[in-house]
């Protein structure tokens, strides 16, 4: 029934429809965040061609919508300023093959546990960074880039005085254009227009505003063509981090617009799937010029707003986007750089989960702690750093928590025993965290109890570390002379235990009573 009603005229028109408006959309972004990466504006726009059609065709959402995206500006251009522009496509092929490894192992659904306040930490330091790094075109100021946030931001200031009224001019432009295009009774393609706005500005004033055409030379008007890359074996393990810290965010990246675009238009996203595509783009796109590339939020949710209702809409957009290439390649050469910063600032903005920082760091818990951690160290160190430490705290973090909630006590009260019985519950998931739990049963070895019976019936899972523990408190238990009971074992909790041979030396009962009275 789906596909009968995919291949009508209206449908058609529909996926035609949004996949032009998305292409639009795409155009302008392709070449900020190109250029924004240290990268001349074409490749963006070869990104969004070939990553764009390679995941609609492949990837495992509907409606995704792949290309270059801010979240890879910190990283795509410290790869740049380290190794230039053929070690970064070096490095996306490397992501690539990463990405189809995780596809293969079936981990796009674990991707998805990641920490929240990881997640918005080092999201809110990407906005920082790209935000920060606008500056200089806002400015009209130019200097060399270092590959710190710190020192680029001291460098920054030291040439402020040599800014340039005309670029803030056209920038101002710029923003006062994002403000008054949504504004308007009627719809024009908000980003397009504030690039378009300003570059007219601009060629009143030639030769007063860096363009496009004075930075880099212009924008080919042929096809992509195809090259091999020059792979040097010793180049790749030190360009291994990077590909991992691109692989890492496109598949999050990617995951999380797949299920944003499920929530928006009821569909259900295939996450393996996905990063099958997504592997594919990142493998492919570098032998026609192109850069990491993910799925992006904003264009996804564009496409679906946009009427779109099968992946022709993404293809679509790629082909909208070739075409602008073929066609109006020239023209783009007069788009001032002043321009694209209001653009960028935009994204930056709109990506820099505020809200949410703002309502973690009032609540003052230990994730707010986290988000300010992995912030900081994304901002000033690099965002390979801030995930790992972010996310080794999150962990210890919840570890804290989780061992807060577990509890071995006495509860012989609540039984009917006889002398010389003690009766222990143990209460939450035992794992390495509780491991001091059972200290305090060691204590009553000197008073009366020579039974000791455990009550399981609240522990749903236990860990080797646990298992060990216990191990040891059973061993001074018995060596004492006491005789030891464990009791409601659930299956996970006799399987553990059973496979590390704890059970061989020990009585157990299905339930409490049943060891009180057989002891």
């Amino acid at each position: 029934m789906m596909q009968d009603s995919l291949s009508t005229r209206e449908m058609w028109q529909k996926d035609i429809s949004a996949g032009i408006t998305v292409g639009v959309v795409a155009i302008p972004l392709a070449m900020a965040f190109a250029i924004a990466s240290g990268v001349p504006p074409v490749y963006g726009l070869y990104t969004s061609i070939f990553a764009g059609i390679l995941v609609s065709l492949f990837g495992g959402s509907t409606f995704q919508i792949a290309g270059p995206t801010g979240a890879f500006i910190p990283i795509v251009s410290g790869v740049v300023l380290a190794y230039g522009y053929e070690g970064l496509l070096v490095t996306t092929v490397l992501a690539g093959i990463l990405l189809l490894l995780m596809s293969v192992l079936r981990v796009g659904r674990l991707i998805r546990f990641m920490p929240r306040a990881v997640t918005i930490g080092f999201t809110a330091g990407i906005a920082v960074v790209i935000f920060v790094d606008q500056l200089d075109e806002l400015f009209g100021v130019t200097f060399e880039k270092a590959p710190h946030f710190h020192e680029n931001l001291l460098r920054l200031g030291q040439a402020l005085p040599e800014a340039s009224p005309w670029p803030i001019v056209i920038a101002g432009i710029g923003f006062l254009t994002l403000w008054i295009i949504p504004k308007l009774p009627f719809r024009l393609p908000l980003l397009l227009m504030a690039m378009l706005v300003p570059t007219f500005v601009s060629l009143l004033i030639p030769g007063e505003v860096a363009t496009i055409g004075s930075a880099y030379g212009g924008i080919p008007s042929g096809l992509p063509e195809f090259k091999w890359l020059a792979i040097d074996i010793n180049l790749i393990t030190t360009l291994l981090p990077s590909a991992f810290a691109i692989a890492f965010l496109g598949a999050l990246e990617s995951l999380l617009s797949g299920t944003v675009a499920d929530g928006m238009a009821g569909t259900k996203m295939k996450p393996d799937k996905e990063l099958l595509g997504q592997g594919l783009a990142n493998v492919i796109t570098p032998f026609f010029g192109g850069i990491p590339s993910t799925g992006a939020i904003a264009r996804t949710a564009t496409n679906i707003q946009a009427g779109a209702v099968s992946r022709r809409a993404g293809v679509i957009h790629g082909i909208t986007v070739l075409i602008a290439v073929l066609v109006l390649a020239p023209f783009a050469s007069y788009v001032p750089l002043a321009a694209l910063a209001p653009i960028l600032m935009r994204v930056a903005w709109n990506m820099s989960e505020r809200h949410h920082v703002m309502a973690m760091l009032r609540h003052r818990s230990s994730e707010s702690l986290v988000l300010l951690v992995t912030l900081l160290l994304t901002v000033f160190v690099d965002l390979v750093v801030a995930v790992e430490v972010g996310v080794i705290c999150a962990l210890a973090l919840f570890a804290k928590r989780m061992a807060d909630t577990i509890d071995v006590r006495e509860r012989t009260e609540r039984y009917v025993t006889r002398d010389g019985q003690i009766v222990f519950s143990v209460e939450g998931p035992l794992f390495f965290g509780a491991v001091e739990l059972f200290e305090h049963v060691l204590h009553h070895i000197h008073r009366e109890p020579n039974v000791f019976i455990f009550n399981f019936h609240r522990c749903p899972v236990i860990d080797v570390t646990a298992v060990e523990e216990l191990r040891r408190v059973v061993t001074e238990l018995k060596a004492a002379d006491r005789h030891v009971i464990f009791a409601h074992l659930s299956p996970s909790v006799r399987a553990t235990l059973a496979h590390y041979g704890l059970l061989d030396v020990i009585e157990t009962f299905e339930t409490t009573q049943e060891a009180i009275e057989a002891s």
